[in-house]
């Protein structure tokens, strides 16, 4: 009995299937870049489903890429990413800005590497945007995300300066 016709299949086989696992592996990194960015933690909200058809094609001169990832949008080669689906953050004495009617905490101590990083106040869930400085425009930006956050229910405002009660004297 002649084994190598039985040889010839196991490897044709096996050749066939890495081919397969090769190629689904090309696919899916095609697909779905992640560009460094990893989902938040309640990625999954209803929220943050309804928004993302809200997001624009494009910010600060930059193409939305394809992402699989639930809650993140990203644009260009990473210059703008958005991940929705976090905790809303704590009241905080970080600078807080107010962008057609949605308050934008600035995380400065997140804020490196030649990006801005900012997330959604008093809307639940959060919203994270983190702007490389490659981004012309970010103000025109931020006002895009803003439509596009929008719709999450506000709960909460940043409070300024103005609004802290002084000790009487």
């Amino acid at each position: 009995m002649d084994i190598r016709p039985h040889r010839r299949r196991v490897a044709l086989t096996l050749a066939v299937a890495g081919l397969v696992v090769g190629a689904a592996l090309v696919v899916h990194e095609v697909d779905s870049p992640s560009f460094g960015v990893q989902p938040a933690p309640r990625a999954d909200a209803p929220e943050c489903a309804r928004i993302a058809k809200g997001y624009p094609s494009g910010l600060g001169g930059q193409r939305r890429a394809t992402v699989s990832m639930a809650g993140v949008a990203v644009w260009g080669d990473g210059a703008v990413t958005l991940r929705c689906g976090l905790n809303p953050p704590e009241p905080t004495v970080e600078a807080c800005i107010d962008i057609d009617d949605v308050d934008w905490v600035w995380r400065d101590a997140t804020s490196r590497g030649g990006s801005k990083v900012l997330v959604t106040y008093g809307r639940d869930p959060a919203v994270e945007v983190r702007i490389s400085d490659r981004v012309a425009g970010i103000d025109e930006v931020l006002v895009e995300l803003s439509r596009a956050v929008k719709p999450i229910a506000q709960t909460a405002e940043c409070i300024g300066d103005e609004d802290v009660p002084q000790p009487v004297a």
